[in-house]
């Protein structure tokens, strides 16, 4: 299991660095796919994945993406209440073929999943959108691996007993730690190429701090939505590692969190 999971990690990485180093319309479809994926997972628990409703997720899903290449939507909200009307309209039509929470559950899928994923390619297309993203990783798959490695060595006191028995405050503290550290590294290896100051690298790792914890509460978030439905993983399509929900849960709630710290606190 171990080396399963550690060559599907290894892919993982690869493929993060190819189509992030790409950018552009390739970083936002497969943004855009890889969303798709994970709403099928989340959809699945509330059997709607290939219902109407789900349809309409999905739907609403590449209305948004394609309006972020194409600026055809001039609010934001038009897409939040469009979206809940057609699926309120579902609803009361056919009715009672749907539940309270299925509905609930497309619309929330869009936004948890597809809109909070998106900030991966928005924050990717900032000024320094080049090298700003990678911080999304950064406080996201290296908090969880420093926050494993410490919790391992000297981990004692439950953070999340009842949710999440494994991890623990010294795992927190690290992960939190490791993902400012890594950021420290980073900055200073890419220093010149980003022109930035010592300031700037201060402020970076700060911002993966803060995004690390966010990332502690996406991780969580996902394990409290499979043990409310009693499920392992969301899928198994990545190796050793489950679904696209498993793997990127945490980068769901840190890259909407990067996005807007570096807009409003880094400058390069």
């Amino acid at each position: 299991m171990f080396k399963t999971r550690l060559l599907s990690g290894v892919v993982l990485v690869i493929a993060a660095l190819a189509l992030i180093i790409t950018g552009g319309d390739v970083l936002l479809i497969s943004t855009l796919v890889i969303s798709y994926i994970g709403m099928f997972e989340l959809y699945r628990i509330f059997h709607i994945e290939k219902s109407l409703p789900g349809i309409l997720g999905y739907v609403a899903a590449t209305v948004y993406y394609g309006s972020l290449r194409y600026s055809f939507l001039s609010e934001s909200m038009m897409l939040v209440l469009g979206l809940l009307i057609l699926l309120m309209f579902v609803y009361v039509l056919s009715y009672p073929k749907y539940k309270t929470e299925q509905l609930l559950a497309a619309f929330f899928g869009v936004f948890y999943v597809a809109v909070m994923l998106s900030y991966v390619y928005q924050t990717r297309m900032l000024d320094a959108g080049a090298y700003i993203v990678w911080l999304i990783f950064l406080c996201s798959w290296g908090c969880d691996t420093c926050a494993y490695c410490v919790g391992v060595l000297i981990g004692k006191h439950k953070m999340a007993p009842v949710l999440s028995p494994k991890k623990s405050v010294e795992g927190a503290i690290g992960g939190v730690a490791g993902a400012a550290l890594l950021t420290v590294i980073y900055g200073m290896i890419f220093r010149e190429a980003m022109g930035s100051s010592t300031w700037h690298i201060v402020v970076m790792a700060v911002i993966s701090a803060v995004g690390a914890l966010v990332s502690m509460v996406g991780d969580l978030t996902a394990s409290a939505i499979k043990r409310n439905y009693e499920i392992k993983d969301y899928g198994t399509l990545i190796p050793g590692h489950g679904g696209i929900l498993d793997r990127f849960d945490s980068v769901i709630f840190t890259a909407p969190m990067i996005y807007f710290l570096a807009v409003y606190f880094i400058v390069l």
